[in-house]
């Protein structure tokens, strides 16, 4: 993060995308895209969107790395060649990317009840379409429903947000502005209905008042992601059954 002295809070406390300070970007989930994998599901916040696929349980390959009590889960997030506005990304996986995989992989470990398949693999694959703030968050949202979709046993699915803080004031989901020039930026991720944090990160500085606000506004955002996700469960299912 980094000071900005562009203003990105106006006067009539509106954010440089018009939204209020706890308002959450436009959020759609679309369950089952992909016919090849287990479970597949694509998610926009706001212009940024991320395809998230499952296959497994699956046999490990290489087989010495499997484990007798339970399944590894593998993770790997990508941003694709064409997702910035910036200059091209290089195919080649960077240091973001593999502490990014790291990240995503382990907030969504809790959740998913890997001892019930000993000796396999849960892969999860995240591929960032278009980047503009909170693609881990959008990530973890999007594996989760995969895994869903793909039939694992979970715990809860788990739904993440960032918490920023601009020209002073807390807000909620992060645009890709928003994210390069505010002065804290705190990715969350929660499995709401058992109310466990999965992952918290902090970039910047917050007052300890700041932080319990900031975990106020993510659980109070997550809840409603969560909803989201619920429902768009739903109607994948519901229409399958029909």
């Amino acid at each position: 993060m980094k000071s900005n002295k562009v203003r990105l809070i106006s006067e009539d406390g509106r954010r440089i995308d018009g939204r209020l300070p706890e308002e959450l970007r436009p959020i759609k989930i679309d369950i089952g895209v992909l016919k090849n994998a287990d479970g597949s599901a694509i998610v926009e916040y706001g212009n940024t969107r991320v395809l998230a696929a499952v296959y497994g349980p699956r046999e490990v390959v290489p087989r010495h790395e499997e484990l007798a009590d339970r399944a590894i889960i593998r993770c790997r997030y990508r941003m694709l060649s064409f997702s910035t506005s910036s200059e091209r990304k290089s195919p080649a996986p960077s240091r973001r990317e593999i502490e990014l995989s790291k990240v995503i992989r382990e907030a969504l470990e809790p959740a998913i009840l890997s001892n019930q398949y000993p000796r396999t693999a849960i892969d999860m694959f995240i591929e960032v379409i278009n980047a503009d703030g909170g693609t881990r968050t959008a990530g973890i949202t999007a594996a989760a429903v995969a895994l869903a979709d793909a039939g694992i046993p979970m715990l809860d699915l788990v739904a993440a947000v960032a918490i920023g803080k601009l020209d002073g004031m807390l807000v909620v989901d992060l645009n890709g502005i928003e994210d390069m020039n505010g002065e804290a930026d705190m990715p969350i991720a929660i499995m709401p209905s058992l109310g466990k944090v999965t992952m918290l990160q902090l970039n910047g500085v917050l007052t300890p008042e700041d932080f319990k606000k900031a975990l106020s506004l993510a659980i109070n955002s997550i809840s409603k992601i969560y909803e989201l996700q619920k429902e768009a469960l739903r109607k994948r299912y519901l229409t399958v059954e029909e």
